[in-house]
Parts: C-alpha cells; structure tokens; sequence
C-alpha cells in the first residue's frame, strides 16, 4: 500500500486536512503542538492510499522534543520504499512563513528522490477577502505542484487527490537553482516568494490587532482570562444539569423496567445493586465531561489558548514554569495523559520536567464524577447575585483552583530548592490567528472523548464494581454488610482513614479508586446499593448527606482527591515520557503523603469552624 506523508507548521490546517481526507477524527486545535503523534488512516478515495499526519513542526532544525520526536521519524520516513509522496501544507494568509519550511522540506525530498506536493491551505479566506494567489506562477519557480484547497470546506481536495494519485509514485523533477541549506537564503527567498506570488498584506492584520489589544491588554486581558476560566467551570453544572437529569431519567426508568422482571435473590440484587447502583452513579456525569471538552475545544480552535498562555507566562515564571507550560496543564483538566503529551511543546528540558510534576495535580476529568458527587451532597443547589452565581458551580471553580495552586506550589518549591531547574531557554511562541471555531469538530471531538472516557472507565468500573458487591454480598446474601468480606477488610483498614472522619465504606472506595479516580464513586453506588439505597446520583449524595458524614470529612475528601495520584495510566505514561519509573514512584509517594496530611489539616479546620 502506497503511504502519503502529511507534514506543515503548527495551525496550517494540516490535521482538519487529514480527517477530511480520511474520514477520521484526529485531534485538530489552533495550537502550536497540539497533535503529538503520528496518525494514519485509509484515504477515502482511494483504498490503496494510506495517509500519514505528522506533528506540525516550524523547522526541520527543531529545538523542542516533540519537534525532534516528527523531525526524526520524517527523514526516517523519506528513507521508506513505501513512502511514495510528501503533502507539505501552507497557510495561504501567512505564505511567507509556510514557505519558509517548504523550502526545507523540498530540499530534503530532493535529496531522498521523493515527490513533493505544496497544498496552499485556507483558500477560502482570500475567496472572503476578495483577494488571489498565483499558484501557477509559485508552481513552475517551484517545479512542483501548488494546489489551492480549502480543509475547512472541502474546495480544492478533490484536485488535490488527483494531484496525489498522479505524482506519489513518479520521482520528483526538482530544479536544484531554488535549493539553498543556509537558513537566511531560505528566509529571504519565502520572502521573495510571497511578495511575487502571495496575497498582498495581512489579511486581518487590523482585526487581530484590535482583538489582542485587549486579549493581551496587561490588566483588560488578565480579568477577561479569569472570567473565561471561571465561566468554563460554571458551564459544568448549568449547561449538563439538564442531560444529566435525563440519563439519571433514563437509568431510573430502566431499572424500573428490568428489575420486576427478575426473579428475587442474588441475580436480581447484584443488577440493582452492581448495574444500575454502581455503573449508574458512574455514567450519570458523562454530559459533564462532554461540556468541559466541548469549552477547552472552542478555546483552542478559536486562537485563544495560545494569547492565554502569553498572559500566563510572566506570572508561571515566578512558580518555575513558562507560558508553555499553560498549554498542558489546561489539556490536563481533561485528562493528564494528553497533558503529559503536551509537555514535549516545552522547549526547556527543566521546564518540561517541572511541568510533568504539576500535571497530576490539575483537576483532570476523572475527578469530575468525584467532585459532583461531593459538592451536591454538602454545597447547596442555590444561587446568588440575582442568580448569576451558583454556590455549586463556584465550590467547583474553588476546588480547580486549589488544584491548580497546589501544582504551583509544588513546582515552586522544586525549582528554587533545585540548582540545576533555574536555568531556562527564551519564550517564544507564534500567535496564531484568530478564527471562527467549526462546530462539527468540536462536537465531534467532545462526544469522542466522552465515549472513550465511557469504554475506557468502564471496564474499570465494571470490574471493580463486580469485585466490591461480591465481596459486600458474601457470606451472608447482602443481609448485614458489615459482616461481609468487604465489611472485614474495611473495618481493618478503617483506622487509616478515620482521623479525617471517614469510616470503613469510603476508605474502601479510596482503596478502589486507586485503579482510576472514578472508581470511587461507583463503589459508593454499589456500597450504599447493597444496604438498600437508590441507584440515581441525588439519591446518593442524600444518603451521603443521611450517612452522618460529618461536613468537614466531605471537605477532606475533596481535598484528598484533589492532590493523590490515583490514576495507573498517568503513573505509565509518565514512566514512558520520562525514562524510567522514578519519576512516577517519587509523585505517586510524595502526592499521596501530601493529600493525606492535606485531608486531616482540612477535616481539622473545618470542624473547629463548625464546632
């Protein structure tokens, strides 16, 4: 099968081209090193043609990680019989820059006898803007094919096909008189090129303009950051309350229609008690994680996140970190893996290793479920300021934050106790432009993460789930859960727990939701189901609330999963990222000694308060 390599800069449109081309739904953002891996997929017109997407990278001279990861697994790929074209992808609103990597990327397909094509991305601004470009003229200096397109609305792709089809397997015809190894001779003939051949001006050079005058205004943007981010966690609760009441609708109703038809006896308990109690309480809280994905998404893609983390830098670097830093951390409130992923966009080896200890700290989407669960059973569902303001949705904003803080207070300490973590590489990083989002990606992108959020926790889940009813169930059939095997094991452990006020049962889901954070709140679901509670997620913050759980143990708990590490995927691709598993054992220690003083600190207070 015949392979098309796609490769461009960062915000060419290269990733929204491959899924167009393939049908797939690879990540696509409007920030600089966003897509991590490399993708493949079958092209949809041609079964025979499989596509490859690249990370976008602004130089094949890179200087970051993840830069060398694509640089290197590139000229690999030049080296590979069955590589037969190389798609180089360009913004045509900013030709001048794309040109400046073409012209390296045509160098080195010349010197590996592969064919290159130059797709000129965004042909449908300058169509907006009334504005052309000379693809015939670029093509013949070039002698190589330029072909306009647009990834966003399709024109152009079917030539583009054609042109593909018909070039992957002839060798490419270059003329060695436009090939030039200095980098400043590179420079000055993009320039060259765009001047002759590119659209007069910046297109929305006053628009942008105006929009980062006040985005990166040094007090108007610092108070519009705090209100995007306050706003994407007050979205959380008003936006998913009412799905979320239909799933915990649809749950109730099934459960209602099963159930009489089962006979009495285990079967029938462990469906009530294990299914719909225990899987349930999980899958309720879905329509929060499509939310919190679909926001950062409509960040992303807007252009915002990247003026973010300039905003961000000057106050990260007091914490160690750089405005880079910005980028994973944020992609860590989904979920720290893609975060971790992220960190290769830090150039500094030092900044990239202080980000990695503040990833596990950010208030990632499996701690979601936890949180929700938490805040209805001990913050009220009320509003104020004319109901601006919910206290829910502000105990949420208050709860990211303390995350967020803690991560910054851990990486302060690291880097100004350590001598080697103080020195660092210049901040640079390119201002993509500002663009309307496409609502189909990002809604494809959210139901995505969710379904995969689904598939991936609930094996888990299940698991883990069907493991603590057997264990509640036996010996007795469910009739005194404190007799049971589950009852035993956690009586045993109960001392551990219990000077932040939680008995046997929560130290139990502690234990369990160390294989995902997640976990915890189906095992409450399956424990509080096997005494004859309700399966739906009000029912069981109210028998949270009924449990005699004292307030302050409600706010220990949210402390304590707040800063434990409890997730085994993060612990692995940590080890992969950084080498070896020393980094993951130190967090894993070290985090869950620090939620643990953190959640007895916190019971303590809040009871002398309250007492």
């Amino acid at each position: 099968m015949s392979k098309t390599i796609l490769i461009g800069s960062p915000n060419s449109g290269k990733s929204l081209l491959f899924n167009r081309l393939t049908g797939l739904n690879q990540k696509v953002a409007n920030f600089p090193g966003v897509t991590v891996n490399i993708s493949t997929g079958q092209s949809i017109t041609d079964p025979t043609s499989e596509l490859m997407d690249f990370p976008g990278v602004y130089s094949l001279n890179g200087i970051s990680a993840e830069e060398e990861v694509s640089i290197k697994a590139f000229f690999n790929a030049l080296s590979n019989p069955d590589i037969g074209c190389i798609v180089c992808v360009v913004d045509a609103t900013r030709l001048e820059k794309g040109l400046i990597f073409a012209l390296q990327v045509l160098a080195a397909c010349v010197n590996h006898n592969k064919p290159l094509i130059i797709a000129a991305n965004m042909m449908d601004v300058l169509d907006q803007h009334g504005m052309q470009m000379n693809l015939a003229g670029l093509e013949a200096v070039l002698k190589v094919p330029v072909v306009g397109i647009s990834a966003k609305s399709g024109l152009g792709l079917d030539a583009l096909q054609a042109v593909i089809s018909q070039h992957r397997d002839t060798p490419a015809p270059f003329s060695s008189d436009i090939i030039a190894s200095d980098e400043s001779v590179i420079h000055r003939q993009a320039q060259q090129l765009a001047a002759n051949f590119g659209p007069k001006g910046d297109l929305l050079i006053n628009a942008q303009t105006r929009l980062d005058q006040f985005f990166l205004h040094s007090w108007y943007g610092g108070i519009a950051f705090l209100a995007i981010m306050y706003l994407l966690f007050q979205s959380i609760f008003t936006w998913a309350a009412p799905v979320m009441d239909g799933v915990e609708a649809v749950i109730a109703g099934t459960a209602d229609i099963i159930l009489p038809l089962l006979p009495a006896g285990m079967v029938s308990d462990f469906v009530a008690d294990a299914l719909f109690g225990g899987i349930g309480a999980f899958l309720v809280f879905v329509p929060q994680i499509f939310v919190l994905t679909l926001v950062v998404g409509l960040l992303e893609d807007s252009g915002y996140l990247a003026r973010a983390a300039v905003i961000c830098h000057k106050p990260l670097r007091i914490f160690g970190l750089t405005g880079k830093s910005f980028v994973p951390m944020l992609s860590s409130v989904a979920c720290a893996i893609p975060g971790i992923y992220a960190a290769r966009t830090v150039d500094s080896p030092r900044k990239r290793w202080l980000t990695y200890l503040a990833i596990p700290l950010m208030p990632c989407s499996a701690r979601l479920p936890v949180y929700s669960l938490l805040i209805a059973a001990f913050i009220p569902a009320t509003k104020a300021f004319g109901g601006l303001v919910g206290w829910q949705g502000l105990a949420m904003f208050g709860i990211y934050v303390f995350g967020i803080v803690c991560g910054l207070l851990v990486t302060t300490v690291v880097s100004r106790t350590s001598q080697a973590l103080r020195s660092d590489l210049p901040f640079v990083l390119e201002m993509p432009p500002y663009r309307l989002p496409s609502w189909r990606p990002l809604l494809r992108n959210a139901w995505n993460r969710s379904k995969h959020f689904v598939t991936k926790a609930g094996k888990v889940i299940f698991t883990v789930t069907v493991v603590i009813w057997l264990l509640g169930y036996f010996p007795n059939n469910g009739a005194a859960l404190g007799e049971s095997w589950l009852g035993q094991m956690g009586q045993f452990i109960e001392p551990v727990f219990a000077p932040f006020g939680l008995d046997w049962k929560y130290g139990v889901a502690i234990l369990s939701s160390f294989l995902a954070r997640e976990v915890f709140v189906g095992t409450l679901g399956t424990l509080f189901g096997i005494e004859g509670g309700e399966e739906n997620i009000i029912s069981l913050a109210e028998h949270i609330q009924n449990s005699g759980l004292p307030i302050g143990a409600g706010f220990a708990l949210l402390v304590f999963f707040s800063i434990a590490l409890q997730c085994v995927s993060t612990l692995a691709v940590l080890r992969r990222e950084s080498g070896s598993w020393r980094l993951p054992a130190q967090l894993f220690v070290s985090y869950s000694i620090f939620a643990y003083l953190a959640a007895w600190t916190t019971f303590t207070l809040v009871e002398a308060i309250v007492n």
